[in-house]
């Protein structure tokens, strides 16, 4: 039996963690920092052995990627420090580690696909802070333990792009999306589900990180125009360069993961960009 500890329980992944609950035969114990403070060692250690924890799914994260240009040590305390405590409780006690992780972590200036193994570079403090926090983890090697890289996550829980594409939309008659970014969404109940279901096969003896996100590429402006396409607002969409629209934090310009890797290791299906989105959508009930 998996007892499985979800810190950050509340976000987006661990919002979607919660809803498959029933449709595994784990145990969950899913908390957020209001009943555990994950930058507490002994909190955590207390936790664990109170609870008989033998893996944890890190789902906390410090995400607000412009204002962690000046918040910097809460940033670092949330996506470093305390990957860095998790890490060492699971080495001491034996305890599975997944942690979610960012394309940020690459510097966006590549031509093709990042595989795991591709040089890192990241250019903002939340991407560097999210990199520590992976470094960290590999140094103090926790066995059975993976990092997972993600891009342009969203859900029906939260704030993120499809929601406020969606309130926009029906605010404006028209908006401006950059263009010249480019990735692919990930629908956060694609992701939790691809954790939960890799889980039992997860066997090594290192820290390995793959790569998850949906198939399929696009700017953020080919997801807007879909948004509003499959909710079927009348908004027009303009494509913008990202100079027209600065921000405190650097965006990867391209930041589209090769998932070869998860998906040949684990034998998944990974599900099209699209087919995603219009299920996030019609849970949002934005599409009959």
């Amino acid at each position: 039996m998996f007892n499985i500890l979800v810190t950050g329980s509340n976000g987006q992944v661990g919002r979607e963690l919660r809803e498959l609950e029933k449709d595994y035969d784990y145990n969950f114990f899913f908390t957020t920092r209001d009943d555990l403070d994950i930058s507490n060692k002994e909190d955590i250690k207390n936790f664990c052995e109170s609870n008989n924890i033998n893996t944890i799914i890190n789902c906390a994260a410090y995400t607000a990627v412009d204002k962690a240009e000046e918040d910097i040590e809460n940033a670092d305390k949330i996506n470093h420090k305390a990957v860095k405590k998790l890490a060492k409780i699971s080495a001491e006690l034996n305890i599975k580690l997944i942690h979610i992780s960012t394309d940020y972590v690459f510097d966006g200036k590549n031509f093709k696909p990042y595989c795991e193994e591709f040089q890192t570079n990241p250019q903002s403090v939340y991407g560097k802070t999210k990199l520590d926090g992976e470094n960290q983890m590999i140094k103090i090697n926790p066995k059975n333990s993976i990092i997972i890289r993600t891009s342009w996550v969203y859900s029906s829980f939260g704030n993120n792009f499809v929601k406020t594409m969606l309130r926009l939309g029906k605010e404006k008659q028209e908006l401006g999306v950059i263009f010249d970014q480019v990735g692919t969404p990930t629908y956060a109940r694609d992701l939790a589900k691809a954790i939960l279901d890799i889980l039992p096969d997860i066997n090594n003896s290192k820290v390995d990180i793959y790569n998850y996100s949906n198939e399929g590429v696009l700017s953020w402006y080919d997801f807007a125009k879909e948004i509003m396409k499959m909710a079927k607002i009348t908004c027009q969409i303009n494509p913008i360069e990202t100079y027209q629209y600065p921000t405190p934090a650097a965006r990867p310009h391209f930041s589209l993961l090769n998932k070869a890797k998860i998906k040949n290791e684990f034998n998944i299906q990974v599900p099209f960009w699209k087919d995603s989105l219009d299920k996030c959508l019609r849970k949002l009930g934005e599409r009959s």
